[in-house]
């Protein structure tokens, strides 16, 4: 698996969503760690995105979890980590909360996938609450289509952090590798449902207006999670980072705190 490192100090696994790479989570490094030393930034590709390839092996969720846990391992060691997922990378961090379970200093999800298949996911209707018509029509039908499908408030400033941070790894993923995973799209058994709570600190943030993944299972599964902060942003959808980026950036520095503050004292 390919990873794009940033600093040095304790290990944060960054853990992006279905179809990016590790671009869409680094849009706000230095949002979160200008001033927060520290912190070894390790923003992976996920198998079959961005540079990591994916072998026949990769066929499910399941894979890649496991093939995940394996880059932690040969990356770390058995160090102690914490961990960030956002969307599809969020169901991988609770898989590794699981599996790590003593290893895992800290998990945060934002706009994280809970309930794997679409159909079965408690969402909100799909909401846009600022249009800019003539943003859209200066893009391309393509750019257009994609940008629109996720965007909650469309503006000049989220149409680029988009354009850069995850329409790249969009159009760069392996389509062969990604439909093999969504024939088994799921874990095959969730993480809250194996293991006892888990009891590092833990930040959930998800968007009001989310559609694709919503914000009710993240609440649902809040009694694993006796740590956790929760976080339900009004005016944003799946992409609330790059919507709401500044007030995600604060959660996140807050989490990475707590974090900090309790990583020899209380092992999860």
């Amino acid at each position: 698996m390919y990873a794009s490192e940033h600093g040095s100090g304790l290990p944060l696994m960054l853990l992006h969503g279905f179809f990016a790479d590790h671009r869409l989570l680094s849009v706000i490094d230095g949002d979160v760690f200008d001033g927060r030393p520290g912190w070894r930034r390790i923003y992976a590709d996920l198998p079959g995105m961005g540079q990591s390839p994916a072998g026949p092996h990769i066929d499910s969720t399941d894979a890649v979890a496991r093939e995940v846990a394996e880059f932690v391992d040969d990356t770390l060691g058995d160090r102690p980590y914490a961990v960030l997922g956002q969307s599809y990378g969020g169901g991988i961090a609770r898989y590794l909360a699981a599996h790590h379970r003593d290893r895992v200093r800290g998990l945060a999800l934002l706009c994280p996938m809970i309930g794997p298949h679409p159909d079965v996911r408690q969402v909100p209707p799909r909401t846009v609450l600022r249009r800019d018509p003539a943003l859209i029509a200066g893009l391309s039908p393509e750019d257009a289509a994609d940008y629109t499908e996720v965007a909650v408030l469309e503006s000049a400033e989220t149409w680029e952090l988009f354009r850069d941070s995850i329409l790249p790894g969009a159009r760069a993923a392996d389509e062969v590798a990604l439909g093999r995973i969504r024939q088994r799209y799921g874990l095959s058994t969730y993480p809250e449902s194996t293991v006892p709570p888990y009891a590092g600190p833990t930040e959930i943030i998800c968007g009001r207006q989310d559609h694709v993944a919503g914000y009710r299972d993240a609440v649902d599964a809040l009694e694993h999670y006796p740590r956790a902060n929760v976080s339900i942003i009004d005016g944003a959808g799946h992409n609330a980072h790059i919507e709401q980026r500044q007030t995600v950036a604060a959660l996140i520095g807050g989490w990475l705190d707590r974090v900090r503050e309790t990583w020899d004292v209380h092992a999860p």
